[in-house]
């Protein structure tokens, strides 16, 4: 499939929507915006902290644009239709094919504008996902101006962790990181420093500079699923919430309770203090790296409900369950589904990281079919993503790259 242009009735449907969001809801504060007369083909990468990122964008540019979003997010809609009127191109996040790079360049050669996520997935505790390796030369292929479009706060508005929107002051910065002449004489090495500046960040040490409160901002009831070890005494699911925002280890009592602006404070037990979710979530990254390197634990395995897209009804429903196994070299997968025995393997080599939701599910793709997996000890999921993104091709961003980014 080639160049689909934006219908513009649904793209003036989708700006006019989403202005209202983005003014009410995240009230965003434009800083810069170069791209708003741009005229030629564009490419516009973006940072992503909320699943609604798209609405600080979307009317940012006089022209439609092409966005690139995440196939499952698409098929699950009941809108695809418009969608498709719109012109969005949905892609398998972290895999693409062939037809994907054609469609994806069609639109760069119509000499229209895209935009597209290189991270894939928004943060799960303020911090950057990983870019793909293979999005820097992408960009180079790309033959085209990029412009960064770089948001902050809006995790904060919608943390993925938790329930509901929690209104509160967000930013978007977006300016021309490469022209489409530096771009194709850039060494990668370069290309992907200043992209990775752009890009990268933590939203806790950016909170310090904006010092928003948000409605509900100490409402933390879900990070517990992402906080899954305590920093103090270091065991795993011991950590407990009490009531809607304190975090309680109850093996040992560590204890820290969460204030407006999202930051955290230590209210009991013994232990350093942690201000940032981020910093908590690095050091269980950093224990499971540990355990991982010293051969203390490097597979995990889970009991697992197993779940399809019905393309007809936009939904997953549920066909089988079965076993999923974690090694230092994929995914296997052994499950019964629709009553007939299946297994399969996917390489971690192919999936730096992977769609999910923390204490509920994650999806892996096989094929073209996406496979959401629900854990009997929704628990574990939280783990399972720290180990794929030790043993993926694109391993976690080192603190001091994450707050040089900031």
């Amino acid at each position: 499939m080639g160049y689909q242009r934006p219908g513009r009735l649904q793209y003036r449907i989708a700006q006019a929507v989403c202005a209202v969001v983005a003014r009410v809801i995240f009230r965003r504060q434009i800083l810069r915006n170069e791209i708003r007369d741009k005229k030629g083909p564009f490419v516009v990468i973006a940072n992503h902290q909320a699943a609604l990122d798209f609405v600080n964008l979307i009317g940012a540019a006089k022209r439609p644009m092409s966005f690139v979003i995440s196939n499952s997010f698409y098929s699950t809609l009941p809108i695809k239709g418009f969608l498709d009127k719109m012109g969005v191109i949905p892609k398998q996040q972290f895999q693409t094919t062939v037809k994907d790079l054609k469609r994806i360049k069609s639109v760069i050669d119509a000499g229209e504008p895209l935009v597209i996520y290189p991270a894939g997935l928004m943060c799960e505790d303020g911090l950057s996902t990983p870019i793909p390796t293979a999005t820097y030369k992408f960009l180079k292929w790309l033959d085209a101006d990029i412009y960064a479009a770089r948001v902050s706060g809006t995790y904060f508005v919608m943390p993925k962790w938790g329930k509901g929107l929690r209104p509160g002051r967000t930013q978007i910065d977006i300016y021309k990181l490469f022209s489409k002449e530096e771009l194709a004489n850039i060494d990668m090495e370069t290309l992907k420093q200043r992209t990775d500046e752009a890009l990268l960040f933590d939203a806790y040490r950016e909170q310090e500079a904006l010092g928003c409160k948000y409605m509900n901002g100490n409402d933390i009831r879900g990070l517990e699923h992402v906080l899954y070890m305590c920093p103090h005494c270091g065991r795993e699911f011991t950590v407990e919430l009490r009531g809607k925002s304190t975090l309680c280890c109850s093996a040992c009592g560590f204890e820290e309770t969460a204030d407006a602006y999202g930051f955290l404070k230590k209210t009991g037990g013994d232990g350093e203090e942690l201000r940032y979710v981020s910093d908590w979530s690095r050091k269980i990254f950093g224990a499971q790296q540990d355990k991982a390197a010293n051969g203390t634990e490097t597979e995990i395995s889970a009991k697992v409900r197993i779940s399809v897209i019905n393309e007809k009804k936009n939904k997953f429903f549920e066909v089988g369950e079965g076993t999923v196994t974690l090694t230092k070299k994929g995914f296997n997968v052994d499950a019964v589904l629709n009553g007939e025995p299946r297994n399969f393997f996917v390489s971690v080599a192919n999936v730096p990281s992977l769609p999910f939701s923390p204490g509920r599910y994650f999806e892996i793709q096989y094929g073209q079919d996406i496979y959401r997996c629900a854990p009997e000890d929704g628990r574990i999921v939280m783990k399972l993503i720290n180990m794929l993104k030790i043993y993926g091709s694109a391993p976690r961003v080192k603190q001091k790259q994450q707050e040089e980014a900031v």
